[in-house]
């Protein structure tokens, strides 16, 4: 069965929703609020419009079985971040400490307040629904967001960031946040994800700490896990890893949870994409299987399909062309 990552719609909701019931604690950009979703897809319809400032875009992705229609995954790209407010991390840092009169010379590890995202674009939201997993899934939907990058670089940023979820215990408990955060925020980590949704990251602006915190003074339970990613997002690391993005010690306020970072241009799937134009033709089904996507952003959709390329044009199934709304001499994006 033929899956197609397209843009998210207003008409989504209920398909949005019950993903992110099915999310789990952590996964912070994906609430469990019906009017925040609603909100996010009328952000995203208005993104794909180019409507608003490219800045502000939040671009919503779903992936959905053609046949049935049916929604078994969400992704999402902003634009930018940390720009109508700060986008605080915590950096870990080696401080040096030395004494003459002791004889000593050592250093301290130490979690820092930092603002190193701000104007950064993200790709994260990424979900696959449980029962949908594996077969080429997880990889499509996570490849997309690149291919949407490809198809109009303008409108990100040279940085791209992603924010991977924490570790948590099989209680749904997040030794970080109760070893650590807490003790500033001083609500159960559920409060204090809804608060950071209800207030736009204010109520992380106004109570997150500003002077280093010493791991030697964070319990063992805590501090194992700075770093660590939650289960369900080890494979989503390593697409990430696989397309070269690098953690360098930024993690989560809330959960510990690494981000990790690449530069736009060195991405792997940008860095093999490229335009062609389409040729129809139904004798390639044996040709390889590739990324394809139409590179109009405004009627964005990506697929994997078999793609014969030569001498510029891409050569693809009728029925791909019907998938991805293109007729033949249109431009396409395709990765190599």
């Amino acid at each position: 069965m033929a899956r197609i990552v397209r843009p998210g719609t207003e008409a989504d909701l209920d398909a949005l929703l019950d993903l992110a019931r099915l999310g789990g604690p952590g996964l912070t950009s994906l609430p469990e609020c019906a009017d925040t979703l609603g909100h996010r897809l009328a952000l995203s319809a208005a993104s794909f419009a180019g409507t608003i400032p490219a800045a502000e875009a939040w671009y919503t992705l779903m992936l959905e079985e053609s046949d049935t229609g049916q929604v078994i995954g969400v992704a999402s790209v902003r634009g930018a971040i940390g720009v109508a407010r700060p986008h605080f991390s915590f950096r870990v840092v080696k401080l040096a400490q030395h004494s003459n009169a002791a004889g000593v010379n050592f250093e301290h590890e130490a979690l820092v307040l930092v603002n190193e995202c701000a104007g950064a674009s993200e790709v994260g939201s990424l979900f696959v629904h449980p029962e949908h997993r594996g077969g080429g899934n997880g990889t499509l939907l996570a490849a997309s967001r690149y291919m949407l990058i490809a198809a109009a670089r303008d409108r990100f940023a040279d940085k791209i960031v992603s924010e991977l979820r924490g570790w948590f215990d099989w209680e749904g408990e997040s030794p970080f946040w109760e070893g650590v955060s807490a003790k500033f925020f001083r609500l159960p980590f559920e409060e204090a994800d809804r608060m950071i949704t209800a207030s736009n990251g204010q109520f992380l602006v106004d109570l997150a700490p500003r002077h280093p915190i010493y791991l030697e003074l964070i319990e063992p339970f805590a501090r194992d896990v700075i770093g660590e990613v939650h289960p369900d997002g080890r494979a989503a690391r390593k697409m990430l890893e696989s397309e070269g993005f690098s953690w360098t010690g930024l993690v989560d306020v809330f959960d510990g949870g690494p981000t990790v970072t690449c530069a736009r241009d060195k991405i792997d799937t940008i860095r093999r994409t490229t335009p062609c134009t389409v040729a129809v033709n139904d004798n390639v089904a044996a040709a390889p299987s590739r990324l394809v996507a139409n590179d109009a952003i405004e009627r964005f959709r990506v697929t994997h399909a078999p793609v014969d390329i030569c001498d510029g044009n891409a050569h693809i199934p009728a029925s791909t062309a019907r998938m991805l709304g293109l007729d033949a001499g249109s431009q396409i994006l395709v990765r190599a």
